[in-house]
This record gives C-alpha cells, sequence and structure tokens, in this order.
C-alpha cells in the first residue's frame, strides 16, 4: 500500500524555523516528483514547492523563495522541507503530495498528484 505521512509541524515563533519530513512507504521513490503545499483556514490549498524524482531540480512559491529548502533523500524515501525565518502568514496545514513521472512545469497545480499525505499543522505565532 502506497502511503505518505509528514511529520515535524508545531507551533514556532515569527522568525523561528522547522524542518517537515514526508515519508513515503510502497513506493519506488526515486520514480516520483514530491510537492509541498499549505491550506490556511478559508483559503485554498496553495503549492509551496517542489523537488525532481532524483533531487536534483526544486522550485518554490514565490512567497517562501529564498526561506524554504526543499530536499529529497531517495535512500531514505524522504523529503524535508526546511523552514527559515517564518511568518506568520505561513500558518496553514502542510500536506506532501506525490506523482510519478518528472517535475512539470505547473507543478503547483493540485491536478495530477496521485498521492497525498494527511498533513501536518504548523502554526506561526508569538
Amino acid at each position: 500500500q502506497l502511503q505518505l505521512e509528514e511529520s515535524g509541524g508545531g507551533l514556532v515563533q515569527p522568525g523561528g524555523s522547522l524542518r517537515l519530513s514526508c515519508a513515503a512507504s510502497g513506493f519506488t521513490w526515486e520514480m516520483y516528483a514530491v510537492g509541498w503545499f499549505r491550506q490556511a483556514p478559508g483559503k485554498e490549498r496553495e503549492g509551496v514547492s517542489i523537488v525532481s524524482p532524483s533531487g536534483g531540480s526544486t522550485d518554490y512559491a514565490e512567497s517562501v523563495k529564498g526561506r524554504f529548502t526543499i530536499s529529497k533523500d531517495n535512500a531514505k524515501n524522504t523529503v524535508y522541507l526546511q523552514m527559515n525565518s517564518l511568518k506568520p502568514e505561513d500558518t496553514a496545514i502542510y500536506y506532501c503530495a506525490a506523482y510519478r513521472g518528472p517535475m512539470r512545469h505547473q507543478w503547483d497545480s493540485l491536478d495530477g498528484y496521485e498521492y497525498w499525505g494527511q498533513g501536518t499543522q504548523v502554526t506561526v505565532s508569538s
């Protein structure tokens, strides 16, 4: 059974850091591109970042560029999202999602992602 599980969320003060993890089971992980999305209360789910199957290519939403870093460890079947300089507007439930294939230009569209995790809450507040 193919599953994704996020972890690492929590409460952090503005300016702080968190590292989210997305652990996969049942996948040939090196064949899958993996994205991070987030959904704040009352808002639509939006793309945050994506990493290619090999881990060699990445992309980010403008709102997180320079603050967030995505990485992929195929040996550990895990994708990480390092989040620095967090802001209150980063507060949301964060989801990882995966599809088999190369990184797409319109990676931030929810369409085409085959598998989703259950999400982990990130709250940035003083």
